[in-house]
Formats: C-alpha cells, structure tokens, sequence
C-alpha cells in the first residue's frame, strides 16, 4: 500500500482500504502502477486541483488508468481513458471494474477521444507532450487545467514555452529527482 497526498491510497487486490483515505486498487501490467515519482506527482497535484465534482476529464497515456481512476473517485461526471498501447487499454477496462467507477477506456491517441474537458492529465514524455501541444489545448475547454508529467528536466522549459504559446497560463512546476510536472490553465478568454 502507498499512501499518497491526504486523500489517496493505492492498493494491491490484498491490501485493506484504510480509513478516511480514497482506495485506488490497481492490477500491474502497464505503465504508471503509482510508484513512479511522476505518477505520484500527478496524484498529489489532482488533490489540489479545483473539485472535481461533475468536471468532463481525461487521462492521456492512461497506462493502468490510475489517473482515471483517481479522477472518477473524487467526482469527475465523465472520464476518458487513451492508450496508444492495447496492453494499456486492457489494463485500465480491468483496473476500473476493480475501482467500480466508469471509464470510457479507448485505445488510440487524443485525435480518438470525442469532446472537450475541463482537466487533461499526460504522464507522458516531454518531446510527445508538444507534439500533442496543438490537440489537446483545442480540447480543452477555457479556463480549463492541464495536469503534465513525465518531462525531463531537460525538457522542462521548452514544454511550458510550448503551451505558453498557445494561451496557456503557468500555474505550478514541480520538480523531483529526473522528471517534472507542470499544471497549466487554458486562457479562460
């Protein structure tokens, strides 16, 4: 078990939920299980984000859908999972029935996901993260939050520049030991 933020819990199948925590129980077999430092970010920052509480969100590079999976538990009325690898898709349809919440789980990329959101997290690499700069700003809503990990230091200043560039306000920049997360907010003009 890994406690995460003051909210969250990620579980094995065998674990007990604690008390007073959101249990996340999660099947390995994919990318983002909850141990890396960029999942981790990434669930620690959507606690602090606005409530969730009837948002549209989705979870791009979804891996095992925790992401998703945390989002539907803390309220969000519709959320999307993408996986571009089909292993990932299976994983996260699993992990969701496990959690009981309901996930529109797709395999493809954001070009395979109808709508537009008012959060958009990507725990993805950098260089993929401004090549999808352009689709993912158009679908999401105005003052809408991105929630970005999986960038390498290196990385780091021209992926903010990158969606800078396109209307996007700096919010926050978190840095751990090799990777960083950004939280941006689409220009609610």
């Amino acid at each position: 078990m890994i406690l995460v933020g003051e909210k969250l819990a990620i579980l094995s199948a065998e674990d007990t939920p604690p008390v007073g925590r959101i249990p996340l129980t999660i099947h390995r077999g994919a990318f983002g299980s909850g141990e890396h430092e960029t999942t981790l970010s990434c669930l620690e920052e959507l606690e602090h984000l606005t409530p969730l509480k009837g948002t549209r969100v989705l979870d791009l590079g979804c891996g095992t859908g925790i992401l998703a999976i945390a989002a539907a538990r803390m309220g969000a009325a519709m959320v999307v999972a993408v996986d571009i690898d089909p292993r990932a898709v299976e994983v996260t349809r699993r992990n969701a029935q496990t959690n009981t919440v309901e996930i529109d789980v797709r395999l493809g990329s954001i070009d395979a996901v109808p709508g537009s959101f008012h959060l958009i997290m990507a725990n993805i690499h950098g260089d993929i993260l401004m090549t999808l700069a352009i689709q993912m700003v158009e679908k999401l809503l105005p003052g809408g939050i991105l929630l970005l990990s999986g960038i390498a230091f290196h990385e780091n200043y021209q992926v903010l520049l990158t969606f800078q560039s396109l209307g996007c306000r700096f919010l926050k920049n978190r840095f751990m030991e090799e990777y960083t997360t950004l939280v941006m907010e689409k220009n609610p003009f």
